[in-house]
């Protein structure tokens, strides 16, 4: 069943999007995959500082996401890998909904959207790192066209990941 996908504007973040961001992602279901506690503020404010500054460098970052309404929902886009195990030095897709926009097909149509700017901003690839029993976020990827090219176990909680690949000048996945 394809279904339309949903209206959805990206922006650079704001330092309101800060607030916006840590109001959309408290809830327990939301950071389930992002070390499982809410985040306080201040996390919020450093995230949306250093994605002005990748989109200012780089052409790309975290964007905000809005719905059809303007209401900020979540983030998606790119940004380098910041880990110093995995995929270090590619680019990482990612997205973050807030747990009242999931099912809508919100984060498909903002990643397909991040895909576009980054083929424009000649990005070779992309990666995405998920927690292999985040079902929602692995469908994502398939919607995505993305492929499984790696299975590890992150270092820190000791969770099975995978690491997705797309190859973004001949929309293959390598």
């Amino acid at each position: 069943m394809n279904r339309a996908l949903p209206v959805v504007r990206l922006r650079v973040p704001t330092d309101e999007d800060a607030v916006a961001w840590h109001r959309a992602f408290a809830h327990p279901d939301v950071m389930e995959f992002h070390g499982g506690r809410i985040a306080e503020l201040s996390v919020y404010e450093e995230l949306t500082a250093r994605q002005r500054l990748h989109d200012a460098e780089r052409g790309f970052c975290l964007w905000t996401m809005l719905d059809e309404s303007g209401q900020v929902i979540g983030f998606t886009g790119a940004q380098p890998w910041p880990q110093n195990w995995g995929p270090k030095g590619e680019i990482e897709i990612g997205w973050r909904l807030g747990r009242e926009h999931w099912g809508k097909g919100y984060a498909t149509a903002a990643a397909q959207m991040t895909l576009e700017r980054l083929r424009a901003a000649d990005v070779p690839s992309v990666v995405a790192m998920v927690r292999s029993d985040n079902a929602r976020s692995v469908a994502v990827t398939r919607r995505l066209g993305m492929r499984l090219a790696e299975v590890f176990t992150t270092p820190t909680a000791r969770q099975e990941g995978h690491c997705y690949r797309l190859d973004l000048h001949d929309g293959h996945a390598r």
